[in-house]
């Protein structure tokens, strides 16, 4: 296999696989993958959550807590919705890296250096990062868009030409 489409398969396991874990965390505090206490539910309600969210963000003032709870719920629905996608791709991939490496960071300073290690967190902002250095994304809406707008070009050249 050359080495073009295997970056290209991989670039799409990678913008699938980050894009998938925003939207399944974001799906499991608002309660839609079950109850509090039911397997394979982390929080299974938002009240879970921003218990959670409490003791990540333990070293902020209490007041904002529940605010930056939204702003990261409202960050990850469209940033996995927009990596699954692969629309605007490099701007969620960004976006993803900045979220998730304030989140290890958070958990870090919260729960000692270990728990990001342990769940991966700075791999996810690695990952993240990392897919925003790409310089293309084949099967995405992103890549439909590009091979469009080059078609048109083509074509715009060839009306002008004759």
């Amino acid at each position: 296999m050359k080495k073009t489409i295997v970056i290209q398969l991989i670039s799409v396991y990678l913008r699938l696989s980050i894009g998938i874990v925003y939207l399944w965390e974001v799906a499991d505090r608002l309660g839609i993958l079950g109850a509090n206490g039911q397997p394979h539910v982390g929080w299974g309600d938002w009240t879970h959550f921003l218990s959670y969210a409490e003791k990540v963000m333990a070293f902020l003032p209490g007041g904002l807590i529940p605010f930056l709870a939204i702003i990261a719920s409202v960050g990850e629905a469209g940033f996995g919705l927009l990596l699954v996608l692969g629309l605007f791709t490099r701007f969620a991939a960004v976006g993803s890296g900045l979220l998730s490496g304030a989140f290890a960071i958070s958990m870090a300073i919260s729960f000692g250096i270990d728990a990001p290690f342990a769940y991966s967190v700075f791999a996810l902002s690695a990952g993240s990062l990392l897919l925003a250095t790409l310089p293309a994304y084949r099967w995405s809406l992103d890549g439909l868009t590009l091979r469009h707008h080059q078609m048109s070009s083509k074509l715009t050249e060839l009306t002008t030409v004759s």
